[in-house]
């Protein structure tokens, strides 16, 4: 791998860009977006060594996409148009069903690899890249067995190298099981902020009462909307799933709190905490 192409050089593409130039200090990265600053702002804080525009990635022995799913999907199938037959696309999107289908009968299907590294933060742009990012973080990969074996072996190499644990699934379940653990996650934290802030038009000290857990909690709703409404439209069925799940809940809940049946609330609350055991098998 010699030549990089980053479309996107944000928290994601940054971040992937500084790891593999730790990893690989010969390669040259090339940084494409559709902001001038954006671009500017990633060669000054040295995430790219170069410009590019879409036109430059017939040189490309890999492509890393990491933009909004919405266009994603728009620009990915003249992406591999562009792309050299022995170059690599790889995009990083939340999302994987939209984004497989609309190339899977392109001519050059096998050129590239739908992949989703599990990582991030709140904060967006270039600025936000982090080194390590995806250190010990999950990377699903669907339809593998539809990318090249040479390609796939490039890939994977990179992708071990930055440490990341690879797993793989098909596009659908994974848009099915990404809407409870990440989508629905943002979706409460936006709620719960929307709902604080509109108790402090009248109250105008109750963030002076926040502490940590609320701070925690509410920390997604910092996310980039311009991300997450297509990620929300493109996955939008099992997110209205969720929804109608989480919403149940807490109705159940309410009720309980009415009915004053606080050893039910107890033991919700006690089996809820089996949740500890999951996410320290997971780490």
């Amino acid at each position: 791998m010699k030549n990089i192409y980053f479309i996107g050089v944000g928290l994601i593409g940054g971040s992937l860009a500084k790891d593999i130039k730790k990893h690989d200090p010969n390669v040259v990265l090339h940084g494409i977006s559709r902001k001038e600053a954006t671009l500017e702002q990633a060669l000054s804080l040295g995430l790219i060594d170069k410009k590019a525009t879409l036109d430059d990635i017939e040189h490309a022995d890999m492509v890393i996409v990491s933009i909004p799913v919405d266009a994603t999907v728009k620009l990915l199938p003249s992406i591999l148009d562009k792309v050299s037959d022995n170059g690599l696309v790889i995009d990083a999107g939340s999302t994987k069903e939209a984004i497989c289908k609309v190339v899977e009968n392109h001519p050059k299907r096998r050129n590239f690899l739908a992949a989703h590294p599990i990582a991030g933060t709140e904060h967006s742009g270039p600025s936000a890249a982090i080194s390590g990012l995806f250190e010990g973080k999950t990377n699903i990969i669907c339809e593998v067995e539809k990318t090249a074996f040479k390609l796939q072996e490039k890939a994977l190499d990179i992708f071990k190298a930055i440490g990341m644990r690879i797993r793989y699934m098909n596009p659908e379940a994974h848009d099915k099981h990404i809407a409870y653990v990440s989508h629905l996650s943002h979706i409460s934290s936006f709620m719960l902020g929307k709902t604080v802030i509109e108790k402090e038009k009248n109250e105008r000290d109750i963030f002076d009462m926040a502490g940590s857990g609320f701070a925690s909690t509410v920390r997604l709703a910092k996310s980039s909307p311009e991300m997450w409404t297509p990620i929300f439209k493109q996955n939008k069925d099992n997110v209205i799933e969720t929804l109608e799940e989480y919403i149940n809940n807490l109705s159940h809940f309410k009720e309980l709190m009415k009915q004053n049946d606080f050893e039910a609330i107890f033991d919700e609350m006690k089996n809820t905490n089996h949740i500890k055991d999951i996410l320290n098998g997971i780490s």
